[in-house]
């Protein structure tokens, strides 16, 4: 059974469920605003529907309920691989079930057989600035392959509403066999000579993406692999996943919705963070005298950062109440490939040092750190130093998750978004009020 048939096969089973849970449960309260959540960016407030992944505080990310331990053990690998393919999760992700070898070779195949970029966007791209931030290049990229858009068409041509779904699930399929081919051609025209490098159809989807990065290395490839599932999704309150959720719920196709999210990805409070980490860790070890420092030199320059009133970049979660999981899966593959890389060691101490700290500093609600702490020393070990990019890297994989997930708001009949927002001269006589 193909990815689009296992759909069918689902869609109107979900389509029941939600049916009979709005009917029979539809006037139960989930969740209860207050003032400071109003004003706190919506800090918590349970109001909204996101299938494809849910993040605990304690446990971390499970997609669609698998951990990522469970994951990283139950996912099909490339052969001679050890991490899990992308295209495992991205089946995850749309379906909920786990997929065998075989449905992961032909989500690759059909991947490979979308994959031909049309040549307008590659004279788009190159009308660019080539020292135009490469996430700007990568929303313009996106954006100009929307002429291509199956939904749009099929929309103008009076498509019943119930079959939203299947365009959606088009658009996506094709967004996602190009994606890796758009972005590697904008780091190459950044960073190096800019000559594309044409996609290998005997390598998965995270190894051709390396590939045509110019990275041919089979350490590279899992690495790549493993990079691609820990981002590709955060339940959908996150800016990027919201973005895009919201965006699409005006029926924007998903051209359109995806270049937004990333647009939002693009923030130093969202995708950057893992470059600004990796920037504060060279900055630190410069500090420091080029060299590793002792437990007790990195306390000191620790507690330095925290008295001046500046926070440990990588440390610290929204929701997370304990080490990151994505963290814990970077560091082992960094403790096998990578021991004894002297920034790696760093980002060890740091994790021996840091949360002690943190917690008798008192003001942090998380002291653990999170995946931005690890991902750019990886990338940096790899020879992909160049800090902007890091980003880019991080859409195309949280791309799987927001449009897996558009596709099950196309399904659903999920409707425009439309909170009511208020003035703060109406919450102070509602506050008096009560």
């Amino acid at each position: 059974m193909s990815l689009k048939e296992k759909l069918v096969k689902k869609i109107p089973e979900v389509q029941n469920e939600v049916k009979s849970l709005i009917k029979e449960q539809g006037n139960k309260v989930i969740s209860e605003a207050t003032v400071e959540q109003a004003y706190g960016g919506m800090r918590g407030i349970k109001c909204m529907v996101w299938e494809t992944s849910l993040l605990d505080p304690m446990e971390g990310i499970r997609f669609r309920g698998y951990s990522i331990p469970e994951v990283r053990e139950k996912l099909p690998k490339a052969t001679g691989g050890e991490e899990p393919l992308p295209e495992g999760i991205f089946w995850l992700l749309l379906t909920g079930e786990l997929p065998s070898e075989k449905d992961v070779k032909e989500v690759t195949k059909e991947w490979h057989s979308r994959g031909e970029v049309p040549k307008d966007v590659w004279k788009t791209l190159d009308a660019l600035p080539k020292n135009m931030h490469p996430m700007t290049q990568f929303s313009i990229g996106i954006l100009s392959l929307q002429p291509t858009s199956l939904f749009a068409k099929k929309y103008d041509e009076g498509i019943p509403k119930a079959s939203y779904w299947d365009p959606t699930y088009e658009d996506t399929m094709n967004l996602l066999a190009q994606l890796p081919a758009i972005s590697a051609y904008i780091y190459r025209r950044t960073y190096k000579d800019g000559k594309r490098i044409s996609a290998d159809n005997k390598l998965d989807w995270g190894a051709n993406f390396a590939h045509m990065m110019g990275i041919d290395n089979p350490e590279y490839y899992d690495l790549m692999r493993l990079y691609l599932v820990l981002h590709c999704d955060h339940e959908g309150g996150n800016v990027s996943a919201h973005t895009t959720h919201l965006v699409g719920s005006a029926l924007s196709d998903p051209f359109y919705a995806l270049s937004a999210g990333m647009n939002g990805l693009a923030g130093p409070l969202h995708g950057l963070a893992n470059q600004e980490v990796l920037r504060w860790i060279q900055n630190l070890m410069e500090k420091l005298g080029g060299k590793l420092p002792t437990k007790e030199e990195l306390s000191k320059a620790l507690w330095d950062t925290l008295n001046s009133g500046q926070v440990i970049p990588g440390y610290g979660h929204a929701v997370l109440r304990k080490t990151d999981p994505r963290y814990i899966a970077q560091r082992e593959f960094a403790l096998k490939h990578m021991p004894e890389d002297d920034l790696f060691k760093l980002v060890s101490l740091i994790y021996e040092t840091a949360p002690d700290i943190l917690m008798k500093h008192g003001k942090a609600k998380n002291p653990w750190p999170n995946v931005d702490a690890h991902s750019g020393v990886l990338q940096w070990y790899y020879g992909v130093r160049e800090y902007d990019f890091y980003t880019v890297l991080f859409g195309v994989s949280r791309a799987m998750g927001v449009l897996a997930q558009l596709v099950w708001d196309r399904a659903l009949g999920i409707p425009i978004e439309r909170p009511k927002s208020v003035t703060t001269e109406w919450i102070k006589k509602e506050v008096a009020g009560k």
